[in-house]
């Protein structure tokens, strides 16, 4: 995607009060532990990298880049915060903030594969695509927006518990959502490692197919079931035992009687000539 010309970046010291959220904004979740830490270097050290807005009328500004730093200044209780004023569109500042965001290594392995998700559709182009302008193997974006199939709880569950990707992978291998549900809690509670969590989630796969029910072949024709007596009775019949067999049509059912011998029937060797 084509970005307009920005122009020379300006920064100005903007009212914290007048800055809103970016709504694209791909993280879900902000540690209050971690805040307080970044509020503490910036107390200690100032802030060595302005926020990112753009003008968004009024007076006011959104958001493109920086919610955790402007969080961190609230709490300490700054009015104003050193910003670069970007001029871009809603859509493009949209882009800046999740490309921003995903680059982080601390960002939510479920907000990541939302933000790629947003990005396939923001851009319009394919997962192929998509892989190339993040600079990632396509396979390990795929991976990543597979996590979106699991149930709203299971994702829940594992941001709240900061399962990681492996462990919503083996997740995604159990074949609905309340075995998906029920072993995540199993995870969440015992604290699996990904290897537990694997062999956990392989032993209870073999585990169904063993109690998978056998399928029943049922046939409302009983004329082919007829004909598989017929050739069974031919097949004994040239093996050497003399099967009789009769049938009676006794209206609401067919009585069939067979009688086998329990020893086939000696064949007379040939005269000499």
């Amino acid at each position: 995607m084509a970005f307009t010309n920005f122009g020379r970046d300006r920064v100005r010291s903007i009212p914290l009060a007048q800055i809103t959220v970016n709504p694209a904004q791909p993280r879900s979740q902000f540690s209050e532990e971690a805040l307080q830490q970044l509020a503490q270097s910036i107390s200690t050290s100032g802030l060595l990298q302005p926020v990112t807005v753009r003008e968004n009328g009024s007076g006011k500004y959104q958001l493109v880049a920086g919610e955790r730093r402007c969080r961190a200044c609230m709490l300490l209780g700054y009015t104003h915060i050193p910003a670069i004023v970007k001029k871009c569109t809603a859509k493009e500042s949209a882009v800046l903030a999740l490309m921003e965001n995903l680059q982080r290594q601390d960002l939510d392995v479920l907000d990541q594969a939302e933000g790629i998700s947003r990005l396939i559709g923001y851009w319009g182009v394919t997962q192929e695509e998509a892989a190339a302008k993040l600079g990632v193997a396509q396979s390990t974006l795929a991976n990543k927006l597979r996590l979106l199939r699991l149930p709203p709880q299971v994702q829940q569950l594992m941001r709240q518990n900061a399962l990681s990707e492996r462990h919503g992978r083996a997740l995604l291998r159990l074949p609905d959502e309340k075995v998906q549900l029920d072993t995540a809690q199993l995870i969440c509670k015992k604290s699996l490692t990904v290897s537990q969590t694997e062999q956990y989630i392989e032993a209870l796969l073999t585990q169904q197919k063993k109690k998978k029910p056998t399928r029943l072949f049922i046939c409302k024709d009983i004329r082919l079931f007829m004909n598989t007596i017929d050739k069974a009775v031919k097949t004994m019949t040239a093996a050497g035992l003399p099967v009789q067999s009769a049938q009676e049509d006794q209206g609401e059912f067919i009585e069939l009687t067979l009688r086998i011998p329990k020893e086939p029937q000696q064949r007379p060797s040939a005269r000499p000539a």
